[in-house]
């Protein structure tokens, strides 16, 4: 209850209503209170945020290959990384036992329309991820294309990658994996770009391993 000071055109101290009442050194006040919010998080907007932090979580570890691999779509003052979180929010989910969850077969980390591979394999040997790939030439691909590979683990949230790990032409490369992701489970990818590094291809997802 607010008490009022000088009749009804003077001050008060309390509450009244979503008014509050003060003095200070002769100097009367009156604030509103702040509004309660009664569920500010719906369940739609609590999974949104949870795709939005595991995307940004997932493309903040391969930064360097999302700028190359999402370059093409940096346009109207959207960055590369701002473009693949796009992309992968919109496409690169699906539901799980505990809501959305990356869907690594569907993510992609390089988008571009240079030709990939009609066959492409990765394996685990030791502490190494093994590429394989079908080296044959088609459409606009060329022998000096550049491979680029990584392994995300999942476990830890953190990538090792390799921009540079050899030539369309070797038909193979390697990555190798630090010792203390033993027992993680991690999620390969494979992706071209041409010699210059204007074209790139989409990339492919090459399965999950445990280490």
């Amino acid at each position: 209850m607010g008490t009022l000071k000088n009749g009804f055109f003077g001050g008060f101290t309390g509450k009244v209503g979503n008014l509050v009442g003060s003095s200070c050194r002769g100097v009367e006040y009156v604030k509103s209170r702040p509004t309660k919010m009664t569920n500010p998080r719906t369940k739609k907007q609590t999974k949104q945020r949870s795709k939005f932090t595991l995307s940004q979580n997932f493309l903040r570890s391969i930064v360097p290959v999302v700028r190359i691999g999402f370059k093409d779509f940096a346009v109207g003052g959207m960055s590369a990384f701002n473009a693949a979180m796009s992309y992968n929010m919109i496409n690169g989910f699906k539901s799980g036992a505990d809501g959305s969850e990356l869907d690594y077969a569907n993510v992609l980390v390089s988008r571009g329309s240079l030709s990939v591979s009609n066959s492409i394999n990765a394996q685990m040997m030791g502490n190494e991820l093994l590429f394989s790939w079908d080296s044959a030439i088609e459409e606009n691909a060329k022998s000096n294309d550049q491979v680029m590979v990584l392994a995300y683990n999942s476990t830890k949230e953190v990538s090792v990658y390799d921009i540079n790990a050899g030539k369309r032409k070797s038909a193979n490369a390697s990555i190798s994996l630090p010792t203390d992701w033993s027992g993680d489970v991690i999620e390969t990818y494979i992706a071209f770009k041409n010699e210059e590094g204007t074209m790139v291809s989409n990339s492919c997802y090459t399965g999950s391993f445990t280490v």
